[in-house]
């Protein structure tokens, strides 16, 4: 069931009065013989904490199977008529106050609270908490919202074979007379509620440290017993000890916390949680197949996100939830440039600009868009707010400030926030007065203009070109930013000029950097100079902003982006082509010809990944239905057939295409040579048909109706592990049969003790480019259900269903009548809501885009 929501005024009521001393917690993991527990665990809490006012009352969050007793001051409360959504009443405070919750709570499979799992391998049974945003009320009584940070020291009695993870570094271990072990932890550092952390089970752990200057980290990392043997944990450490090298020469700030645990656990919901001291990960990150080198940056990326959380959002944490996008931008831009000048991941820049911003875009262009600022009133908000917006606009235009500012100012203001703030609560005033303080610079109209208001402007070139070739006038047009009111804002970009080399490839041939202010900005600088084949107003991806091309500029784009020798600017056309299909302003199979002819020349292989990604997407979403049947997916499957069979042999981008082949639309002669991959009569030289490729190449035919459950079944009895049951159910929801979807359909909208992991893989499974005609019904049936399912679930479980079952396999006009129908009405909540009108949104841009193809006839 949902979680118990909590207001902006109720928590700041609550902050006002009462100041919390610390948490003392006790749990009780086995079942009573040693041996793990199963439905439930027993929680007593002992919380000490002042109120600001004597006599008034207050509560204390419990999300519990049952109360067995709670003692406030000495004196018994009456917890007889406990309910999940009002935790339990604290009459009568006195100034300094003792609370003894002592509850029975339970074990949790989606990825809420604290979750319990049990590998099919050799049934271990492992646990993780993740409480963010407020579940850290499903294991301990507590105040549970970010402002009321405290210390806690935990004690936990587990089966003697376990290992036993939370904040704090373990104090004593010692036997108990029913053979487990009670482990008690160092009082911990003061952190917040859904920071505090405890993981448990026979994982596999390997240690070491990190010294410097400021001092010695001890390092951890953690995963399960039977994914030990694909742990590539010395590659790990490294990139952690350049993160903490970087960040402490950066930061001046020393490491808050006393030691460093990144711990990969089962069933995860996001790719981290940035838990003080004790990070959890998704165990996809634990690669057991090949991956290409892409899948090794982004999870560099997301082990530098949550190690920068470290200090922004766990010793600097924000008041409200208002400023979430403090924690999660800050964090993505300083993973960014940790990676660009501390790591082998150079060119991440790069990365960011192809796939942080183009989540961004997206976001942007919704009806649900909103500030970077967010008006958050209640957890119910916040929960759907982890979006582009809160991440990517937010790194972005963090990146565009450090452009303002400067970097050095910008970090000489960091250590003036976390001097003047560590271990409390800031909001964004203290962040910007911080920065205020550093550069010397006004920056109240940077906030009002970036984070106050909603979506893009887009930049233009304006030139004229003279008899001799130069430019005799140059400028860069602004319009205001939409959707939203119309803004103009202030932007610190670079304006490049490329032209052809003495080798005829692109180059830059100049570079100027101004501010663009205003309907119209003169870049004098560049009248005189020769004009370039390609002009880029936003070169180095300085801002963020629509980049327009000219004419000239798209031309070159089209006939000649693989000889744009550098990355980045190369990234930035293809992002500028990819926008304009999805604006209906260049026609979706115009997009999928140039990827054809273009992508087998970037060097970026994450580049290609999303290229080819975007491409199915255009073919799926965005062309003529009837030329994306017969032309579209024939030549676009063929292109990747032979780019996968020319790729150098065993290469990242020979993956990349195979692994893109195996979700298209497929012909027959292209099912028979997957099929020959699989079972390797015919092998591709140099690919490894790994497990998880394994899956994928099977995925393939069962899709097309080339294989079915004895062939899933005989998969899976050779990988049966957690990941190869996720694997089969998504392969079983790929057959092409009205059974199949019907069955996928009924366990991912009904079965709620279904694990998210596993839900996911049905939905995921339900819908393929190939299958819409078996889908029609299933419009219809989504809105009738969506409400219960909503209300039946919380947040964490409800969210994937809602979003992965919206019908976008159907562009047409009646799916948007059925929106507007379904949103006519008044009683739906807003987050649910927002969902569906951002589904709706979806359907109305590809209607746009496709229509917008279709006048090249098919």
């Amino acid at each position: 069931m949902p979680a118990p929501n909590l207001t902006r005024d109720q928590a700041k009521l609550r902050a006002d009065l009462l100041d919390v001393e610390s948490y003392d917690i006790a749990l009780d993991l086995t079942d009573g013989r040693g041996g793990p527990g199963e439905k439930t665990f027993t929680s007593k809490t002992k919380i000490k904490f002042a109120s600001a006012r004597s006599g008034e009352a207050s509560w204390i969050d419990i999300v519990a199977e049952g109360i067995e007793s709670a003692v406030l001051n000495g004196a018994d409360l009456d917890v007889s008529g406990y309910v999940e959504d009002k935790g339990v009443e604290l009459p009568g405070l006195a100034e300094s106050n003792e609370l003894v919750v002592d509850a029975v709570c339970r074990y949790m499979n989606t990825g809420e609270g604290l979750h319990r799992f049990v590998d099919p391998v050799d049934d271990g049974v492992y646990l993780y908490t993740q409480f963010e945003t407020a579940d850290a009320k499903r294991m301990f009584a507590c105040f549970d919202q970010p402002d009321l940070k405290s210390v806690y020291r935990l004690t936990v009695i587990a089966p003697q074979d376990w290992k036993v993870i939370s904040n704090a570094l373990v104090e004593s271990a010692d036997e108990t007379p029913e053979g487990a072990v009670r482990t008690v932890f160092a009082v911990s550092e003061r952190i917040s509620t859904y920071l505090v952390a405890l993981i448990a089970g026979p994982y596999s752990e390997w240690r070491d440290e990190h010294s410097d200057e400021l001092g010695t980290i001890p390092l951890g990392i953690y995963c399960r017993s039977s994914l030990a043997e694909h742990m590539d944990a010395d590659k790990l450490f490294t990139e952690t000890k350049q993160g903490f090298a970087f960040y402490h020469e950066k930061f001046a700030t020393p490491y808050p916390f006393s030691k460093y645990d990144q711990l990969f656990v089962p069933e995860f919901n996001a790719g981290a949680m940035e838990n003080a001291g004790a990070v959890t990960f998704l165990e996809d990150y634990v690669f057991r197949s090949r991956v290409t080198r892409y899948a090794y940056e982004r999870r560099a990326e997301t082990l530098l996100h949550e190690m920068a959380h470290m200090w922004f959002g766990d010793l600097v944490t924000m008041r409200w939830w208002d400023d979430l996008w403090l924690n999660e931008s800050f964090a993505t831009f300083a993973s960014v440039l940790a990676q660009a000048e501390a790591t082998e991941y150079k060119n991440a820049w790069t990365s960011f600009a192809n796939i942080e911003k183009s989540w961004a875009y997206r976001q942007d262009q919704l009806p649900s868009t909103h500030p970077i600022a967010a008006d958050i009133v209640d957890l119910h908000a916040v929960e759907v707010n982890f979006d582009g917006i809160t991440y990517a606009k937010g790194a972005s235009v963090l990146k565009q400030l450090v452009a303002y500012v400067g970097l050095d100012h910008f970090l000489e203001g960091l250590k003036v926030y976390f001097g003047k703030h560590a271990w409390g609560n800031a909001t964004l005033a203290d962040l910007l007065g911080a920065l205020e303080e550093a550069s010397g610079r006004d920056l109240s109209w940077w906030s009002a203009q970036w984070l106050e208001t909603t979506g893009l402007n887009s930049l233009s070139p304006r030139y004229e070109i003279g008899a001799d070739g130069a430019y005799t006038a140059f400028a860069v047009t602004q319009t205001g930013a939409k959707p939203g009111a119309g803004e103009l804002r202030t932007h610190r970009v670079a304006v490049g000029v490329y032209d052809e080399d003495e080798n005829g490839k692109i180059v830059r041939k100049h570079r100027v950097e101004l501010d663009v202010d205003g309907e119209r900005t003169e870049v004098p600088e560049l009248v005189g100079l020769p004009a370039g084949k390609l002009v880029l107003v936003n070169d180095d991806d300085l801002t963020y902003c629509t980049m327009r091309l000219d004419p000239a500029s798209l031309t070159t784009l089209i006939d000649r982006i693989a000889d744009i020798t550098d990355p980045l600017p190369r990234t930035l056309c293809w992002s500028a082509a990819w926008e304009m299909t999805r604006e209906a302003e260049l026609k979706a199979r115009d997009f999928v010809t140039l990827v054809q002819r273009g992508v087998h020349t970037e060097t970026e292989v994450g580049v290609v990944q999303r290229l080819l990604l975007q491409a199915q997407t255009a073919l799926n979403s965005y062309a003529n239905k009837a030329w994306a049947a017969d032309k579209g997916w024939p030549e676009f499957s063929s292109r990747l057939l032979e780019l996968a069979q020319g790729a150098e042999a065993g290469s990242d981008h020979q993956l990349a295409f195979v692994n893109s082949l195996a979700g298209c639309v497929l012909d027959e002669k292209t099912l028979q040579i997957i099929a020959g991959w699989l079972d390797g009569t015919a092998p591709l030289a140099g690919l490894t048909v790994d497990t998880d490729l394994r899956w994928r190449l099977l995925q393939a035919l069962v899709a097309h109706g080339k294989a079915e459950n004895p062939e899933i079944d005989a998969e899976l009895a050779k990988d049966d592990t957690a990941a190869g049951r996720r694997q089969a159910e998504r392969s079983r929801a790929l057959r092409p049969t009205d059974e199949a979807k019907a069955d996928a359909w009924e366990r991912a909208v009904y079965d709620d003790e279904l694990p998210n992991a596993v839900s996911d893989s049905l939905i995921t499974g339900f819908s393929h480019p190939g299958q819409k005609h078996l889908l029609g019904d299933y419009v219809t049936r989504y809105f009738d259900v969506i409400d219960e399912v909503w209300q039946r679930r919380s947040s964490e479980r409800a969210q994937p269903t809602v979003v992965g079952l919206y019908p976008s396999w159907a562009v047409e006009a009646p799916t948007v009548e059925a929106s507007d129908v379904w949103l006519a009405g008044e009683d739906h909540p807003a987050a649910l809501r927002r969902l569906v009108s951002e589904g709706r949104a979806g359907i109305v841009r590809a209607l746009a885009a496709r229509e917008f193809d279709s006048q090249a006839g098919v």
